[in-house]
Formats: C-alpha cells, structure tokens, sequence
C-alpha cells in the first residue's frame, strides 16, 4: 500500500512536467504569432542575418506552409491526433516511461496545439492580414474576425535562406537550400518527432509495455539467489 502511495505520488509530480511544458511552448509561440500579426502585414520582412528572416506569412495547411488537403479536415483532424497523444501522454507518465521521453512527447502535443489554436480562433478574433499598402492585422470583438471558428490561418515567420544551389545545377540551380517558412510550433513538432527517431525509437517499439532491462536483469538475479536459497537447505539435511 504505502508503495501504491509512493508511485501515485510520484506520477502526480512527473505530471506537472509536461503541463509546464506545454503551457510555455504555448505562451511563447502564441506571444510571437500575436506580436507579428498586428505589427507586420503579409510579405513583410525583418532582415535579422543575410541566412536568418522574420517574414510574415499565413497558410491554410500544414506545417511548413504545406497544403495537401481541405482546412476543415485538416484542423479535425489536428484536434483528433492531439486527442490521441494527450491520452498516450497520460499513459506513459502513469507507466513509467523515462522523463526525458515524456518531455518530447509534450513538445509534439505543444506544437500541434499552438497552430491548432491558429485554426480555432484567429479568425475569430483578428481582422485579415493583408498587404502593406493596406494594413496590418488588429483584433476585433468576438466573431468579428476574417473567417468562422476552424477556419483561421496559421501564423507563419522565421526564414532561413541559408544558401543558394550553385545556377549549373540541375533542378534545383538558383534555388533556395531551405526555403520554408515556419513558426515556433512547427520547430517544436519537428524537433520533437527527430529527438524521438534517433533517441527513444527502442521505446516507442515498445507500445505501452515499457520496461527497464537494467531493472529486469536485477530483478531476475535476485530471483535466481532466492530460489537457490529455498532449495539449498533440504539438500544439506540430506548430506
């Protein structure tokens, strides 16, 4: 029993974990989307180092500025596949799973919810984005927005145009090496889903039946001792 009250005591603690988490990739990545669309107009640009730019954009897709299918599909399903990893983020903080790989879990959760949010109610809450010879964005009364409840743009902003393909090259000469412009939720996703890939694809492997396999071997050789233990005493009455 007191054991049960150690773990569930435990578990509590680990759980603020991602909640902080998520709370501060939340407020960060909305405080920077916020303070580009009402002090930028779409296409305009901040030249912090000749491969580093802040350019405000807005897209209806994905991360990236991706757009493969419809918006309003798109942000349900945004809000099922956060419904789905909010219950596997319960799951492996109740089982377990090491901190480390509950911190990047967050970061996706974080991520996904920060454009989700985009989606949800900037068009709601903001007048439309548009070019610089007309304006920058400003909020309005509730509803009042550019466009209904799920169908609001994410706010795109950091640019990197590191390099350009040398012209003589086929394809891609004359090009831009990484030409998509993203926002701080996007870097969280992707940064999140590499850490998983190189760091903890073992455990993902595992579903939901994480175990340690240093913990294990200790626990099998302490069972073995005993078990030699338990059979060692009738065979020396017998001697």
């Amino acid at each position: 029993m007191e054991n049960e009250l150690k773990e569930s005591g435990l578990s509590s603690r680990r759980g603020w974990i991602p909640v902080a988490v998520i709370l501060s990739v939340l407020i960060i990545d909305q405080i920077i989307k916020i303070m580009v669309k009402t002090n930028m107009a779409i296409g305009d640009e901040i030249v912090i180092t000749s491969w580093f730019r802040i350019l405000f954009v807005e897209n209806n897709g994905m991360a990236f500025g991706l757009e493969l299918i419809g918006k309003l599909f798109l942000s349900l399903f945004r809000i099922a596949a956060i419904g789905f990893f909010c219950w596997y983020l319960h799951k492996i903080i109740k089982r377990g799973f090491p901190t480390g790989y509950v911190i990047t879990v967050s970061f996706i959760i974080a991520g996904a919810l920060g454009n989700l949010i985009d989606c949800m109610f900037y068009g709601l809450v903001f007048s439309e984005s548009t070019s610089l010879s007309v304006g920058v964005a400003h909020f309005t009364a509730i509803g009042e927005g550019y466009a209904p409840f799920l169908y609001g743009k994410v706010v795109d902003m950091f640019y990197f145009p590191l390099f350009k393909w040398p012209e003589w090259m086929p394809m891609v000469g004359g090009d831009i090496f990484f030409s998509p412009i993203f926002n701080f939720a996007d870097s969280c996703i992707t940064c999140g889903v590499i850490v998983v890939i190189f760091f903890y694809s073992r455990i993902v492997n595992m579903g939901l039946n994480y175990s340690d396999a240093g913990h294990e071997a200790v626990v099998t050789d302490t069972t073995d001792a005993s078990s030699t233990e338990d059979f060692s005493g009738p065979d020396d009455e017998k001697s």
